[in-house]
């Protein structure tokens, strides 16, 4: 049987090391599908629930395999379905390859059944490459450079195949006008900075007496190169939310997250610094950052689109950021006033136990910060976590310590709901032998976790570490947009729009054969993670938290104080409760700590 389109599109996956696509089949993929039915599966068809999903699925793997992500889907709706996924893979910068259907050619124009501009669809979220193939010698053109593309610019593209072209027998470009041959593979180049900027870069830096650095995924990868510098100049470090793995909370000088889910450290360092280094981060947050004219600042990143925002940079360095700071590292001198140090590693070494203070105030019936504080304590060195948005991704961000080897990653930019149980698949399947820990809301669990449960039931046999634990904050309540009312707006919640249905979480989760625990006791929390991390298949943890603990930042505006005032007093259902709360949780900052 001569090779069609189909297969040949499969096979130029396998030459590109593609070796998952996550996907949900349709008649406008039809084709495609036989052709995996004749490659043994190769690359491996992962089936999700909803093309949404699949695609979300591809950003997990993406973001934790460090290689392109696949996803695919059926023409008209499939499509459509894929596009949310695909925006989380534009806003974050991830490289995601899609692949969709399209109704024959000769009925395209002809408004025939499930006909969409797909060209129009995915000419934003798939701006940097969409390209539609309508004869077989343009596929491995169009494919190879979707795939570039894709890596090149950390972005997400689109590949279009009528349904009759997918059938159609394969016949390569020739060497011929009109024709557009292509070749395998790519080397990627180290970006070098320019030598006199480094100069300048390291003039400025040494010129400083209170240097702050903020990093972000940019910088992953640089660890030894960071930490190096850091000790040079004496800094204190920032992580953004995205870059929360690039460095060991460990590290005493390592301030944790910054901006609206940040800490009190990283944010009295921005108000106090001289000198800002931003490596490998494009942190939208201006507000959380110095003053302007208050600090000089320099900012390096690989990507020119990115340079030079949110903050008047004296210095806008493009350069790989572990290449830049190595050309930098022979040209700083070590600080040897250590007081602004000192003060940073003090003020860190105090919050991490205001965390763990905040984290045992008791709560009706359990503290969502105590689900994070017990895991902290337990994380396996080589651990991935992924949080879905809400209140999840607060405690996420402020009360887990990352050490050793761990990854991390939730919805940065797009922050959408719905993530966090496809992107812990998307992580099994990058890295089958790695325990991964997905926290997730109750709404997201509702929204997207409960049916891609069932995904997990299909393949965690596949994971040579089957420990899958998705921690549920179960509150009945959608928590993090109830607290946005109040502290925003300053309405009270409206019940109708934010209270969800009690469902059992880890009921569902035993009914489909997998691992299911409910806590509903403080006492229980710690074991409960200990069942899971030692459990021989994927685990849900149904824990039944408090929604009125408030998730206050510890830079809280007098504005959105007064708002959550002013709302508790129109009446809040759960006023009482968030009072209490609120005052138990707050005053654990200042009182006295364990060394004092």
């Amino acid at each position: 049987m001569a090779e069609n389109v189909a297969d040949f599109l499969l096979a130029r996956l396998r030459e590109w090391g593609v070796d998952h696509v996550f996907a949900f089949p349709g008649d406008g993929i039809n084709a495609i599908l036989a052709a995996w039915g004749r490659a043994d599966n190769h690359p491996k068809f992962v089936q999700a629930r909803h093309e949404e999903m699949a695609a979300f699925e591809a950003v997990g793997y993406a973001k934790f395999s460090g290689q392109v992500g696949v996803c695919m889907a059926t023409s008209g709706p499939g499509a459509i379905h894929l596009l949310n996924g695909l925006y989380d893979a534009k806003l974050d910068h991830v490289p995601v390859v899609a692949i969709v259907g399209q109704t024959s050619r000769s009925a395209m124009g002809g408004s025939y059944q499930q006909e969409v501009d797909l060209l129009s669809l995915f000419k934003d979220v798939a701006g940097a490459y969409v390209e539609m193939v309508t004869v077989s010698e343009q596929l491995p053109n169009v494919l190879d450079r979707a795939i570039r593309t894709a890596i090149g610019y950390r972005a997400p593209t689109a590949i279009i195949i009528p349904s009759d072209v997918q059938e159609l027998e394969y016949a390569p470009p020739t060497h011929a006008f009109k024709m557009t041959p292509s070749s395998f593979g790519i080397d990627w180049p180290t970006v070098c900075p320019d030598s006199a900027a480094v100069q300048r870069t390291a003039e400025l830096l040494n010129a400083g007496g209170k240097v702050a650095m903020l990093v972000g995924q940019g910088a992953r990868g640089a660890r030894p190169e960071l930490e190096q510098v850091a000790d040079l100049l004496g800094a204190g470090v920032a992580k953004a939310l995205l870059g929360k793995d690039v460095l060991s909370d460990e590290l005493r000088y390592v301030t944790g997250s910054i901006g609206l889910l940040g800490t009190r450290p990283s944010y009295e360092m921005m108000m106090e610094c001289d000198t800002l280094l931003t490596v490998g981060s494009c942190f939208p947050y201006t507000q959380f950052m110095p003053a302007f004219g208050q600090a000089r600042g320099v900012q390096i990143d690989i990507d020119p689109k990115f340079i030079g925002m949110r903050y008047p940079y004296e210095i806008n360095l493009v350069g790989d950021a572990t290449a830049t700071l190595r050309a930098l590292i022979p040209l700083l001198a070590r600080k040897t006033d250590r007081a602004w140090r000192e003060d940073i590693e003090s003020k860190v070494t105090r919050w991490w136990e205001s965390m763990e203070m905040e984290a045992k105030v008791a709560a009706d019936p359990i503290n969502p910060m105590l689900l994070f504080h017990e895991l902290s304590t337990r994380l396996p060195r080589d651990a991935i976590v992924c949080a879905d948005s809400g209140s999840s991704a607060n405690w996420y961000a402020r009360q887990l310590k990352f050490h050793g080897e761990m990854r991390g990653s939730l919805s940065g930019n797009l922050a959408t709901m719905g993530p966090g149980v496809p992107y812990g698949i998307g992580a099994k399947f990058a890295h089958p032998d790695r325990p991964t820990i997905v926290f997730a809301g109750d709404g997201a669990m509702q929204m997207n976790g409960l049916a891609e449960l069932i995904t997990v039931k299909h393949y965690w046999q596949d994971w040579s570490d089957p420990r899958l634990v998705v921690a549920v904050l179960h509150n009945d309540d959608l928590n993090q947009v109830t607290w946005e009312m109040r502290a925003m707006e300053g309405a009270p919640k409206f019940v109708e729009s934010q209270q969800l249905p009690d469902v059992s979480y880890e009921g569902f989760a035993r009914s489909l054969g997998l691992n299911g625990i409910s806590v509903d006791k403080p006492e229980d929390v710690g074991p409960a993670w200990d069942r899971a991390l030692s459990s021989d298949r994927p685990t849900v943890l149904d824990v039944r938290t408090d929604p009125d603990v408030p998730p206050i930042p510890p830079h809280a505006t007098l504005e959105q104080m007064k708002d959550s005032a002013e709302a508790l007093l129109k009446g809040d259902a759960n006023r009482w409760g968030i009072i209490r709360e609120g005052m138990k949780t707050k005053v654990q900052e200042f009182l006295p700590h364990g060394r004092e």
